[in-house]
C-alpha cells in the first residue's frame, strides 16, 4: 500500500508491526490514514499487527514515557500501552490460545509488545498473557500483541482471510 487510491481498491488490510508513529506519520502525509478509517467504518476487515494494533487503537501511551501524541484510527474502543512488556531485549515467544475463534494453541511471538490496558464492552478480548490482554477483536477488526506472519501457524492468517471473504457476500 503506497496511496490512499491503492486503499480504496482493498478487500481487507493487514497493517504490519513496526514503528507505530512511523507508520501513523506515512499515513497521514500520503492520505491514506483518512481512507483507511473510511474503509473500516464500511466494514472493511483489517489485521493490525503490533504496531498495526497501536495505530487502530483509541488511546497508546507508552510504559516509559508516558501519553504519545501520534496518529491514531480510533477504531479500536482500547487504552493501549505501548512496550508494555519492555524494551527490544525483553522480547519472548509464549503459547497463547483464541478459543472464541478457535485457535486453542498459537505460539505468539512477542517484539516491543504492546497489551491492551482497557477495552471497551464492544471489544471482545481474544488472548491475554500473563493477566494482560494481547489480542482483541471487534467485528471485522482484529488486533495482536505478536506477531503470527512470524509463526509457520497460519491459522489466524486463515481466520481473518474468511473474515475478508465474508465481507464480500
Amino acid at each position: 500500500m503506497k496511496t490512499a487510491d491503492d486503499v480504496e481498491k482493498l478487500d481487507g488490510l493487514i497493517i504490519p508491526g513496526g514503528e507505530s508513529t512511523t507508520i501513523g506519520q506515512l499515513s497521514l502525509v500520503n492520505s491514506s490514514l483518512r481512507v483507511i478509517k473510511e474503509k473500516i467504518d464500511g466494514g472493511m476487515p483489517i489485521l493490525g499487527i503490533c504496531a498495526g494494533m497501536i495505530l487502530l487503537s483509541k488511546t497508546a501511551a507508552d510504559r516509559v514515557v508516558g501519553k504519545t501524541n501520534q496518529p491514531l484510527l480510533d477504531s479500536l474502543d482500547v487504552k493501549l500501552e505501548r512496550n508494555s512488556f519492555g524494551r527490544q531485549r525483553e522480547s519472548f515467544e509464549a503459547e497463547i490460545a483464541m478459543d472464541s475463534i478457535n485457535i486453542p494453541k498459537f505460539h505468539g511471538i512477542f517484539i516491543r509488545a504492546p497489551s491492551v490496558s482497557e477495552a471497551n464492552s464492544d471489544v471482545e478480548v481474544l488472548a491475554k498473557f500473563n493477566e494482560k490482554i494481547v489480542a482483541v477483536k471487534k467485528g471485522n477488526i482484529i488486533g495482536t500483541a505478536f506477531h503470527p506472519e512470524l509463526t509457520s501457524d497460519v491459522s489466524l492468517h486463515k481466520y481473518f482471510v474468511n473474515l475478508v471473504k465474508e465481507s464480500k457476500n
